[in-house]
């Protein structure tokens, strides 16, 4: 199944560590956010499509900021 998600955050928030539902991907629509995996780090900025690692991880929003998250669930 996919699941499209509109996300706004402000300036300094963030999505806390969470792991992925299914295969994912954040696109920017909006601002600059980081999506961070342990020590590694990833900017996104308008445009931007971003692959989430089947892993743990957050999203830290650098500027107030508007993503697109496409989830294809496992069953």
């Amino acid at each position: 199944m996919l699941r499209q998600t509109l996300i706004a955050l402000r300036a300094g928030t963030s999505l806390d560590e969470h792991e992925n539902p299914g295969e994912a991907t954040v696109q920017v629509l909006q601002g600059r956010v980081a999506l961070a995996v342990g020590e590694d780090r990833w900017n996104g900025s308008p445009a931007d499509l971003i692959f989430i690692p089947d892993t743990r991880h957050a999203l830290d929003a650098v500027e107030d900021s508007v993503v697109l998250l496409t989830v294809a669930k496992r069953r």
